[in-house]
């Protein structure tokens, strides 16, 4: 006889109470002995989401409240080291409060599972797309460059950011692909994967904390792959196509761990590299109001010099100082790695 797979999601919001309800929705409309027990952790929420996670009656349902907002790293931090200690299940998937899993999905998963299609593997990218259909581009599995040669040919030769996310042909297969890095939105991870990978870094706050996850468990040896049947719905915009990122006090963390996360993909090559960047992402001053121009360029160097020498020590708080041009506060350096 079949023993039962436990299963647990994941979600971690912020200030989205309409979206957070449409996620635990569709969460708690899969049958219990496909999902267990649903976390939410709430990044002290100021919408009335503490209100309604309270009001809710089924028993499934557990939540986590936290007393400051520690951005999306540190909500997935708190949010996997909970879920790790206290339940223990076999598969743990996570998401945004804004991003959910179609219908089918969670089925989709045991399914494979039980198929033998998912043996050996730690961890698990679902299909993510917009409500209209459209590919999220932000949540697309990588392939490293520096981990496959041909891959690395075609990103020198001109291919940009399609030589290594997955195209869309891998979207509308059934073939399950091995990849390097995933997105935190509907990925699956086995007990094996999450004590291969650990906790994720919190002190990243906000961005490509989910990459630098998942390549950290690919690179120790775990095997990620993307399931195309498990489908997704990201409700969210991506990132315009100049790198744009607003407000712009999101400029620090965004380049930051962008840098971070070249570093651990390229190791050595990544000083080679670095000119490039130091070169070319302060233009990006030009796409920005003239308002905000000052602030972006205060963030960016400094997310350049924290980044070289692995400084993870400025806060919020002095994040939002720095954006508003008060005086960047004196760190101390604590090493990222």
């Amino acid at each position: 006889m079949q023993t039962q797979l436990k299963l647990v999601a994941l979600v971690v919001t912020y200030n989205r109470l309409a979206q957070l309800q449409r996620t635990i929705a569709a969460l708690l409309a899969c049958p219990d002995a496909l999902l267990q027990t649903v976390v939410v952790v709430d990044n002290c929420s100021t919408d009335g989401t503490a209100a309604w996670l309270a009001a809710q009656t089924d028993s499934r349902l557990q939540v986590e409240s936290l007393a400051e907002n520690r951005g999306g790293a540190g909500g997935f931090a708190h949010g996997i080291a909970f879920v790790r200690a206290e339940l223990d299940p076999d598969w743990l998937v996570v998401m945004d409060d804004d991003a959910r899993p179609q219908e089918g999905a969670v089925q989709q998963f045991h399914s494979l599972l039980h198929q033998g299609a998912l043996d050996g593997v730690e961890g698990v990218a679902a299909a993510v797309r917009h409500p209209d259909g459209q590919i999220c581009r932000m949540n697309r599995p990588t392939v490293n460059p520096f981990w496959h040669l041909t891959v690395f040919v075609r990103t020198l030769l001109g291919g940009g950011r399609n030589a290594f996310h997955l195209g869309n042909t891998a979207f509308e297969g059934a073939q399950i692909v091995p990849v390097d890095g995933a997105s935190f939105v509907g990925l699956f991870l086995s007990r094996q994967g999450l004590a291969r990978a650990g906790v994720p870094d919190a002190r990243l706050f906000l961005y490509a904390d989910d990459a630098i996850y998942t390549m950290t468990l690919t690179r120790r040896g775990g095997r990620l792959v993307f399931a195309p049947q498990i489908r997704f719905e990201h409700d969210t915009g991506s990132l315009s196509a100049a790198g744009i990122v607003m407000p712009v006090w999101k400029v620090y963390y965004y380049h930051r761990n962008r840098l971070f996360l070249y570093r651990l993909a390229a190791g050595p090559a990544f000083w080679l590299l670095l000119p490039l960047w130091v070169w070319s992402w302060p233009q990006l001053a030009r796409h920005y109001a003239p308002a905000d121009r000052p602030a972006f360029r205060r963030l960016i160097w400094r997310a350049f010099r924290d980044a070289v020498l692995r400084d993870t020590s400025l806060d919020h708080a002095g994040v939002m100082r720095l954006a508003a041009g008060e005086d960047d506060p004196r760190p101390v350096t604590r090493d990222i790695g």
